[in-house]
């Protein structure tokens, strides 16, 4: 249970940080669709290790091997199994930590739960396993662009630095967004929050930030009454990711602060379809989209591993000490990015195609 996600479009994956290798299978993709190979390969570069200085210094291509489900290019609506190979595992990096619990990781839960864990760099509960997620995604977000519906995350926070501006006054082309190691699409900002991470980085520390997601031309009507709201499978996608600590649709928290009179967005025709003058609902009401663009803030924690002692304790319950070791990210968020927009993508379609199973 719990490693597969979806209804109709659905994901299973399988596969640990220091294993051979990592994959999953998608079920429900439709028949008779082109995919573009190079593009699901460009959105692995996006997530990969060691990509810049503010990054983890693992080494992985994290070239994807498709083993069923296309023909000559094309999806044959069959289950789509894939492989990723895991190539510059460091087991050794994580002996130290063997019989020992790391603050604020998974390995307490995971050995309570189970009673055995893979001490190795988190097994199961790595992020090395988002790159799956990755792969179905980026297929997601290519048929969804054929609907002309379009994925826009960047970074908006970094501890306290911050993007004050509104997205729709913000340049959210993929080429400004990648154009900084930060993938913040305010340059200036930018320069900042890097500074930021490596000073962080440099004292054997870790700081958090928040990722800004926009949906744009998604057609009104996804999401189901009651307890499977399109809101709700979204919040769910993003607290899936490691490290996720918050989800906020539209307005999210700022709208304690407001009154209803304000808050409340005022519809009008404008040559004959249905638009509202403010958003502050971020693009769904009643749980189910309304045309508008669907806009939402993903809050993440500072890596839990830093390179400093401790206090924790061992499977004996003992108080040990304990020194981060192996290589890690000092802030999370630049390469979560692409995570953010896969697993929205992938809510996206799977809604899409419930919708359209209702129509005949």
């Amino acid at each position: 249970m719990g490693n597969s996600f979806g209804n109709l479009f659905k994901l299973t994956s399988f596969g640990e940080s220091h294993g051979i290798s990592i994959g999953g299978i998608i079920e429900g993709c439709l028949p008779n669709i082109k995919i573009d190979f190079s593009l699901i390969q460009d959105e692995l570069k996006r997530r990969r290790p060691g990509q810049s200085n503010i990054t983890t210094q693992r080494k992985e291509e994290d070239i994807v091997e498709f083993q069923s489900g296309f023909l000559e290019g094309k999806t044959t609506g069959m289950p789509i199994g894939f492989i990723i190979k895991n190539s510059d595992h460091k087991s050794k990096d994580y002996s130290h930590n063997s019989d020992v619990y790391r603050p604020s990781h998974a390995d307490y839960t995971y050995d309570n739960k189970f009673g055995i864990r893979d001490y190795r760099g988190g097994g199961r509960s790595s992020a090395r396993e988002t790159a799956v997620r990755i792969v179905a995604g980026a297929i997601a977000k290519q048929i969804l662009l054929k609907l002309n519906i379009s994925f826009h995350a960047f970074v908006s926070e970094v501890g306290n630095i911050k993007i004050e501006s509104n997205y729709s006054k913000l340049d959210l082309t993929l080429k400004n967004i990648e154009s900084n190691k930060v993938r913040c699409p305010v340059q200036l900002k930018a320069v900042e929050m890097q500074s930021l991470i490596e000073n962080v980085k440099k004292k054997g520390d870790t700081i958090g930030g928040k990722i800004t997601c926009i949906i744009k031309n998604t057609p009104i009507g996804l999401g189901e009454p009651v307890f499977d709201r399109l809101n709700a499978e979204l919040a769910k996608a993003m607290f899936s990711i490691n490290a996720v600590k918050g989800f906020e649709l539209g307005s999210g928290f700022d709208c304690v602060a407001m009154i209803g009179s304000e808050h409340n967005d005022e519809f009008y025709i404008e040559n004959d379809v249905v638009k509202t003058r403010t958003n502050n609902s971020g693009g769904i009401q009643g749980g189910i989209s309304n045309g508008e663009d669907i806009y939402f803030n993903v809050a993440f924690k500072p890596v839990a591993t830093i390179m400093q002692k401790q206090k924790t304790i061992n499977t004996n319950n003992e108080n040990v000490e304990l020194m981060g070791r192996g290589r890690h990210d000092p802030c999370v968020v630049p390469r979560a990015v692409p995570i953010v927009e896969a697993m929205a993508a992938m809510v996206i379609l799977d809604y899409y195609l419930i919708q359209k199973s209702k129509k005949l």
